[in-house]
Order: C-alpha cells, then structure tokens, then sequence
C-alpha cells in the first residue's frame, strides 16, 4: 500500500518536484497544501506530512501534526529562534525528520567533514571557510546546508557564534585562529553547491558536493519520510535515515 503524504508547499519548486516521482517510490500525494490552504482539511487522511513551504508556516503544521499524531518530515529552513524551539520540543511526541537537505551526497559531506574536522582541529594550524553557492531566487543565507557545515566546524573547535564570519570587506585584520568563514554566493539557476575547505600552509584541502537536479532531494525527501513511519517520538536527521550516525 502506498504511503499517503500531505505535501506542504505543493506549488513550489521542491513540492512540484517531489510530486513529480512520488509514485516511483511507492508513495501518493493524498492531499496538497499551498498559502492559503488549510492543511487540517487533508492531515485526518495521511500517514507522514512533509513540510517545504515558508518558514513562517511550519511551527503551525507541526502543531497540526502532534495533534493528529503524525510523523513529519521537515525540509525548510531559516526559521527563527523561537520557532526552532518550538519545533524541537514537540518532536517529544512526534516523531521528525528535519533536515536542510536531503540529499544522500550532502549528508556524506556532513559525515565526511565530521571526521575531517576531528583531525584538522584548532591545534592543527587548518584554516576552515564554507562556500556555498544557490540559484538567485534563494531568499536565506547562508542555505540550511552551510549553517549544518559551520555548527559540525564551529562544534569540532569549540567556538562561539561570534567565531563564524559572514563574508569580509575593508580591513579585517589578519585573521583569527578561532575564525570560521561562511560566504554565501547567489545566481543564476544554481541548484546547490557547497564546499568545505580546510586551509593549511602548503596545502589545502577541499571537501565539495554540487547538485545539478532538484530530484535528489525530492527522492531523499521521500526516502525519509517512508523511514520515519513508525519510529519513536524524537528529533531525526537526515544522517539517521541514511544510516550515518553512530
């Protein structure tokens, strides 16, 4: 039997394209929801609701969720604090995948930086900056993906959000051993590109992932939320789906 999903933010480009191949991975759209829909009117009849509308919509839907017991799949991003919170404590009676990409390559990045970064630590005279790059319609920044790259950099070190520079202009100075860069580069129709780059003296190393079809992320989308039916209450990531944590 196919999974029923109730898809928020249908008419979007992540929305179109996880309609789009739904049915080859065995799941059905049952009911979709846009601005201006009311989700209540379709959750009754799901079994998994996945969230890829605005991020002033989604701490309601979670609400919505809880209170018809639904597992959710969240792919938005850029949410403010409170809201995050919010979200976060109601994944103590839901269960929630929430993931600022879902593709299977980025989440090996993720993975592939957490060891990087164990080595190459503050000691190790490595220098960490983040590149990421998005089509021009992107509205946040840095993308959900780079704020994963910098919390696994800034945990690996120690630091503080104060240690995470957004870009640089006029005089900096040199710059910190604690420093993280973060630089977010907007254009074009950029799907997503994001690259790790630990710079040391003498060499370099870089860790890159490029998207060039919105479907990778559609098929993870739906590979998580066939993953999350029936797990217990608590707050997943994509790593966990995938099989990546410890």
């Amino acid at each position: 039997m196919s999974l029923k999903i109730l898809l928020s933010g249908a008419k979007g480009r992540m929305g179109k394209a996880i309609q789009s191949i739904a049915s080859e991975h065995d799941c059905e759209i049952s009911f979709s929801v846009d601005l201006g829909d009311n989700a209540e009117d379709g959750i009754e009849n799901c079994d998994v609701v996945i969230d890829f509308s605005l991020r002033d919509a989604t701490r309601s839907l979670a609400e919505l969720a809880k209170q018809y017991n639904k597992p959710m799949v969240i792919g938005t991003t850029g949410h403010e604090k409170d809201d995050r919170t919010a979200i976060e404590q109601l994944s103590s009676s839901i269960p929630i995948v929430w993931a600022g990409n879902f593709s299977t390559g980025v989440n090996l990045l993720f993975f592939l930086t957490q060891q990087a970064a164990k080595v190459l630590d503050l000691n190790s005279n490595f220098d960490p900056e983040v590149i990421e790059m998005h089509h021009r319609l992107k509205k946040d920044a840095p993308s959900g993906t780079a704020d994963r790259l910098l919390e696994i950099l800034k945990d690996s070190r120690s630091a503080s959000e104060q240690d995470i520079i957004h870009g640089r202009e006029g005089m900096p100075g040199e710059r910190n051993v604690s420093e993280i860069g973060s630089h977010a580069l907007r254009g074009g129709d950029v799907v997503g590109e994001h690259t790790v780059m630990f710079a040391g003296i003498g060499e370099r190393i870089e860790l890159t992932h490029r998207a060039t079809d919105r479907i990778i992320f559609a098929a993870g989308a739906l590979k998580a939320a066939k993953w999350i039916r029936g797990q217990p209450a608590s707050l997943y990531s994509m790593q966990d789906v995938l099989g990546l944590t410890a």
